[in-house]
């Protein structure tokens, strides 16, 4: 069971804070403000743990406390650990940065390098096809195949409503709220828009498209992960293969059939064309490998 968050109340003797925080939950609510909804989720979790741990407030968190919260994940995955410890590094950043916390004692401790494991996450086009060719639910066939023809987030498909889908030229596009709060336009093919206007049915412009089966609202991201999974499941691939795992192969797959990387780049919300050129060097067209004589 997840720990949970529970408020530390800061001593008696403590200075008092500036204003924009008066206690470390507010300054905690300060930082989650504004965040993707399984973003805040993810870094309460983390903070939980380390507030657990700790069992003092931040004003007295020192770098032995960072370093035993980082010791203390060595069980898990080189970037799961990373992602715990980077959670307990942005709050206290954000701390210093309004004035809340004197010191930031987080940012000498460093992050580990973890390899680049890309390519394991990129599924052959084969193995996107069988998921989509053994899906027999429409409505989640129309979400396996907006995830891999838009490369849209799962994050960015739940929460789409009717009047983010527009005609055009006999398909359609998507407007899709992204990371940082942009907004970009991908176009989708015949089959994708064709299978998404099926599930319509008078929906108004404010509805989800991709509704709850239990509650009628927007679908829940881990309702969206499960039919990934067991899409996988069903196909014969290996692997926890996640929604994200589609927009990789999306990136992937269009970049060796010729996409400019530029192109790839905005339809996927990539921040920098280099995240783009990720894919290049994870599966790369050719290798000086090849040219010698074993």
């Amino acid at each position: 069971m997840e720990p949970l968050l529970i408020p530390v109340a800061p001593p008696a003797s403590a200075v008092a804070v500036p204003r924009q925080a008066s206690h470390d939950y507010e300054l905690i609510a300060m930082w989650l403000h504004g965040r993707p909804e399984t973003t805040r989720r993810a870094y309460q979790r983390h903070i939980g743990r380390f507030l657990a741990q700790t069992r003092k407030p931040l004003s007295h968190v020192t770098v032995g406390d960072v370093q035993a919260f980082a010791d203390s994940l060595a069980h898990l995955a080189p970037r799961s650990r990373n992602q715990g410890l980077s959670a307990v590094k942005s709050l206290l950043t954000y701390g210093q940065k309004i004035g809340y916390l004197t010191f930031n004692v987080g940012v000498v401790v460093k992050l580990e390098k973890v390899s680049n494991d890309l390519a394991q996450r990129i599924l052959p086009e084969d193995a996107v096809q069988r998921m989509l060719h053994t899906e027999k639910s429409p409505r989640n066939r129309a979400i396996l195949r907006l995830f891999y023809g838009g490369g849209l987030r799962v994050s960015e498909l739940v929460r789409l409503k009717w009047r983010d889908l527009q005609e055009r030229d006999g398909g359609g596009q998507v407007a899709v709220f992204g990371k940082g709060g942009k907004t970009r336009h991908v176009l989708l093919s015949d089959a994708a828009w064709g299978e998404l206007v099926k599930l319509r049915s008078g929906g108004q412009p404010d509805a989800p498209v991709f509704r709850s089966r239990r509650g009628g609202g927007h679908l829940n991201p881990s309702a969206a992960w499960r039919i990934v999974r067991k899409a996988a499941a069903r196909a014969g691939v290996d692997g926890d293969v996640s929604p994200h795992w589609l927009r990789h192969a999306h990136a992937s797959h269009a970049l060796e059939r010729g996409a400019p990387v530029a192109l790839v780049r905005d339809t996927l919300g990539h921040s920098s064309v280099s995240t783009t050129n990720g894919y290049l060097h994870a599966r790369p067209n050719d290798s000086s490998a090849r040219y010698l004589a074993v």
